[in-house]
């Protein structure tokens, strides 16, 4: 169970968006306190490699699923230090992660929704945008949120579904200016992107790579760029037009 504990603990952070050597570091800690000394770990965004020493078997579990889940990175943070303070024993850390994994920790759709709108009235006022665009902006970036976790839950195609939200923001954006109802195209389409936009992926994966974690490092990286590519090519595709 000790070792199962500690890939569950793993797999969740990783589909959590959690930096690789704080995965591998919990991983650690933890199988420390279950006497497992010789233990390494290989972590990729798709998969951990385990090896808990001699004479146990190495193990290898897929990761299928990342999102950006800060509050599940920090359950299973506090499950980690419990176990090594000696305030969980192995069953009882294993049967909270369990319950974590079964648990839905995510905002409602509707508030994340709010929030990405909200977000992008404030990246229009930051980029120095006026306030008469603030409706459109928040309009548009909301419904780009609403059109990416849709399609995304619908094809399960991340940059698709991307490059489509970034398509219905530039529609709305260009139709809002045409018609009177905005002023500058530029500033509303890229305050109104900026929630689709990949912050925390890129920040991890330079966080890897100075770290040492080239193949992390360098597939978070790959993500994020495709992940910016459609958003820029939906974008272009309707200035082109």
């Amino acid at each position: 169970m000790a070792i199962d504990c500690c890939l569950l603990a793993g797999r969740l952070m990783m589909e959590a968006g959690a930096e690789t050597y704080r995965v591998e570091d919990t991983m650690a800690r933890m199988a420390q306190t279950q006497l497992l000394s010789a233990t390494h770990s290989f972590v990729t965004p798709t998969g951990i490699i385990f090896s808990p020493g001699s004479p146990h078997h190495t193990k290898l579990i897929r990761i299928e699923h990342r999102s950006t889940d800060l509050e599940k990175i920090a359950l299973v943070n506090d499950v980690s230090r419990k176990l090594a303070a000696g305030e969980y024993n192995l069953e009882e850390a294993y049967a909270r992660l369990k319950q974590i994994e079964r648990e839905n920790v995510m905002f409602p759709i509707w508030l994340q929704i709010v929030a990405a709108a909200v977000a992008s009235g404030c990246f229009l006022l930051m980029f120095g945008g006026r306030w008469t665009d603030l409706p459109t902006a928040i309009f548009a970036g909301g419904f780009g949120f609403l059109v990416v976790t849709f399609i995304q839950e619908w094809t399960r195609v991340k940059f698709f579904a991307e490059f489509v939200a970034a398509l219905f923001v530039g529609l709305i954006s260009y139709v809002a200016v045409t018609g009177g109802i905005g002023t500058e195209l530029d500033t509303i389409i890229i305050g109104s992107v900026m929630p689709l936009v990949p912050g925390l992926l890129i920040t991890n994966a330079v966080r890897d790579l100075m770290a040492g974690h080239f193949v992390s490092g360098l597939s978070k990286g790959a993500e994020a760029f495709l992940t910016s590519f459609a958003i820029g090519a939906g974008v272009a595709l309707v200035l082109a037009f």
